[in-house]
């Protein structure tokens, strides 16, 4: 039997004896006159061809397979504004669709496919009413375009979701026409839209065995009860849980009946993610030695989806220019922890230990803080806290200790399109830290920022050009006065490849040294892809270093170039760079930069 202009529904009920498997010979697809595109789509989306290369190849594996493939490249044919075409599918030479079900050959040695696309339909009429104001129907579904089905289903999903924006939460699709005029080659579509009430958020009713407490779950979701009903609020409310981590899946149903007074609850179904895991990470450079870096993480400590994270880093192990840094930080973040402040609000309190051994100064410190981080777009978050830091340092300038109140805060804005290897898009970090010193009158502020850019070159982006800026400065204290921690030191892999590791410093005299208050960045790459994987960069950076607090002033300049090598993982590109100075008197030879993740 030959498929012709018609739909098939079929269905299936095979009660049969399990049938030793025999391979198929052969599967053969006819397409005379298709054109490439729509060949491949055949091919692709063939259940024929999926059960060959599953070696699905059982009489029975390969009758099922064919009798659904008259459904499947139909529908395939009806999605590219095909409506004339004919399907054969024959095994061994008999029409698939007129073998008894009870009669499956025990074994299938060839398979033809034949597929006729047949002349393809144009769209005659095209009429969706009523539309919400300002809906936007696909730009193919109008007259004289390609009839393809799936557009008119678009355009049905449109103008549904349309009303929805308006608060319609009801509307559907209460009719539709689709004729094909076979002399004519054109489709004539008509169909019509109930939009149903406006509606309100009712409840949100939590449907689940999570570990999380349903209070929490409601408070995290924020769902605006007794606002007006919007689809893009319940994306938000899917977004705000999922970001907590402690859900493996979230799922959002609208109940199908609304309430009398014109509300309409919600239901909500939660899998929990496993509430605990770890990573590790390394670097290696030929002079600042390897940094290994690792954390614990612990999802829903406390029953509220709370996320308590520990990091750990020892860095410059085997290193040339100092001894052993490590520094261990406790986070706890608490999602929508104050009702009052929305449930884009999150709280935090952190805890950090640290000794540093660096080239100008060594120092022990303890940080507390507690603050609360807001995210205002998809792209944009913010923190701002209070926060006490003590620490003991040892530099040129001698022995002193420092005790400060700070008032950490910055403001984050990412679009890049991959954290670990952008290829467009742009990234910028501003942090702001107010401190006053309770031991003394060096009080001020510490400014950074760091802003970073990507432009691909093509469709598949394969030529990258990336550009950094980083700017820092130190307000209010003199330099002798200021806490080393904050001030900057520049070289090394996250200022300027090729010159030694904090490098360029402020020169005091008779041989002593220090960080300076301000700092000037630059770096730029080219990155070129080859094939899947493999991919080669050429970079500069440079580096400035000024006692003053405005960055470009007095003060001294150094640079590094070079060229590295990436390869693709699922975790990141690893990184391999070779660095050496282009200008100061920094540094000499050539540095080796290994990682994982682009510099920046």
């Amino acid at each position: 039997m030959t498929l012709r202009r018609t739909s098939v529904a079929l269905g299936i009920a095979l009660s049969l004896s399990a049938i030793p498997a025999a391979a198929i010979e052969t599967v053969n697809f006819s397409t005379p006159g298709m054109d490439e595109d729509l060949r491949a789509q055949i091919k692709s989306n063939s259940a024929l061809a999926a059960a060959e290369d599953e070696g699905r190849v059982s009489g029975q594996d390969v009758l099922a397979a064919a009798l659904s493939d008259y459904g499947v490249l139909l529908e395939t044919l009806y999605a590219n504004g095909y409506y004339g075409g004919t399907i054969s599918i024959t095994l061994d030479g008999r029409e698939a669709a007129d073998i008894p079900l009870l009669q499956t050959p025990d074994a299938v040695n060839r398979v033809v496919v034949d597929v006729r696309s047949g002349p393809k339909y144009k769209f005659r009429t095209t009429r969706l009413e009523p539309l919400a104001p300002e809906t936007e129907l696909p730009e193919g579904f109008a007259p004289g375009n390609t009839a393809r089905a799936s557009i008119v289903g678009e355009a049905a999903d449109a103008g549904i979701d349309g009303w929805r924006q308006l608060g319609r939460a009801k509307a559907e699709l209460t009719y539709q026409q689709v004729t094909a005029n076979h002399p004519d080659r054109r489709l004539d579509v008509d169909m019509r839209i109930t939009p149903g009430p406006e509606l309100r958020f009712g409840k949100l009713r939590t449907l689940n065995d999570s570990a999380v407490r349903s209070a929490a779950q409601r408070r995290i979701a924020g769902l605006p009860t007794g606002e007006r009903f919007d689809p893009d609020e319940l994306e938000e409310v899917a977004r705000r849980l999922t970001d907590t981590g402690a859900f493996s899946s979230v799922t959002l149903r609208e109940e199908e009946v609304p309430n009398a007074d014109g509300t309409l609850d919600i239901e909500l179904r939660v899998a929990d993610a496993k509430p605990r895991r770890f990573g590790f990470g390394a670097e290696i450079s030929s002079q600042d030695g390897l940094t290994l870096t690792t954390y614990w993480l612990h999802r829903n400590l406390l029953g509220g989806a709370e996320r308590f994270r520990v990091d750990a880093e020892v860095s410059d192990i085997s290193s040339e220019t100092s001894e052993m840094d490590a520094s261990l930080t406790a986070r706890l973040e608490v999602p929508a922890a104050i009702a009052e402040l929305g449930p884009d609000t999150d709280a935090f309190f952190q805890a950090a230990l640290s000794s540093a051994n660096e080239p100008t100064y060594n120092s022990d410190s303890i940080g507390l803080t507690a603050g609360f981080t807001r995210r205002f777009t998809d792209d944009l978050t913010g923190e701002i806290g209070v926060g006490l830091i003590y620490s003991q340092t040892e530099d040129d300038l001698g022995d002193r200790e420092f005790l400060l109140f700070t008032l950490p805060t910055s403001l984050t804005w990412d679009k890049r399109d991959d954290d670990l290897n952008a290829k467009s898009g742009f990234y910028t970090n501003t942090e702001f830290t107010p401190f006053i010193d309770l031991d003394g009158d060096s009080s001020g502020a510490r400014v950074y920022t760091d802003l970073r850019g990507y432009y691909g070159f093509g469709e598949s982006k394969n030529t990258v050009l990336a550009g950094r800026l980083q700017l820092g400065s130190v307000i209010g204290p003199e330099l002798e006065d200021t806490q080393p921690e904050f001030l900057f030191y520049s070289g090394g892999a996250g200022s300027v490849r090729g010159q030694p590791y904090q490098s360029l410093t402020v020169d005091l005299g008779d041989g002593d040294e220090t960080g300076g208050r301000s700092f000037l960045g630059l770096s730029g790459e080219i990155r070129q892809d080859f094939g899947a994987n493999w991919g080669v960069v050429a970079f500069a950076d440079a580096g400035f270093i000024s006692a003053d607090s405005t960055p470009g002033g007095d003060g001294e300049w150094h640079s590094g170039a070079g060229l590295g090598v990436r390869y693709n993982t699922p975790i990141g590109p690893l990184r391999v760079d070779v660095a050496a100075p282009t200008s100061g008197d920094t540094g000499e030879g050539v540095q080796l930069y290994i990682g994982i993740g682009q510099a920046f």
